[in-house]
């Protein structure tokens, strides 16, 4: 992959300080989501990955891997699939819950998102402690879904996220 595009991104992400919390430093993407030629270069990034993978679908994860999995769904001419929090999507849903430092969460697809045998690739804007990305691939695999890849802007390598992806393809643009 190109280096100056990667410095680019690397420099645009904006470290938070104690954000949602103290002592999180927090990777804010909006930098990179403004700069219009930045925004096409990663999502270019993320298609070329994706597209010698020839998935039939892009998987994103809410809330920030809506923008990167659509606009690289339209850069394959593939359909885009929405991964979303419990109670947000209006129809029929498999769902997975997951746990969080402090409690629980739930994703849900619609049951028809992914037809079985059908190539996806899951995208997402962090892959951090990997409860969502894994919450997300199970729920891909129990509508009959191949998880292709599992693609990131950006990993918090230092957390281990991919300890819960084991037999599954990740790629990371950026790596911390």
């Amino acid at each position: 992959m190109n280096t100056a595009f990667l410095d680019r991104l690397r420099s645009a992400v904006r470290a938070v300080p104690d954000f949602p919390k103290p002592g999180i430093i927090f990777k804010d993407i909006t930098p990179i989501l403004g700069d219009a030629a930045l925004l096409r270069e990663t999502v270019d990034a993320l298609a070329e990955a994706a597209r010698p993978l020839a998935p039939s679908k892009i998987v994103g994860i809410e809330s920030r891997g809506f923008i990167f999995g659509a606009a690289v769904a339209v850069a394959l001419g593939v359909g885009f699939v929405p991964v979303r929090k419990k109670g947000k999507l209006p129809w029929t849903c498999e769902a997975v819950s997951y746990a969080l430092e402090y409690g629980e969460a739930t994703v849900e697809i619609h049951k028809d998102a992914v037809a079985r045998g059908e190539r996806v690739v899951v995208i997402d804007d962090l892959l951090a402690t990997g409860g969502t990305a894994a919450a997300a691939v199970e729920l891909v695999r129990r509508l009959g879904g191949e998880v292709a890849e599992v693609q990131f802007v950006i990993e918090l390598g230092f957390l281990n996220g991919r300890r819960l992806l084991p037999g599954v393809a990740v790629r990371s643009l950026l790596t911390y």
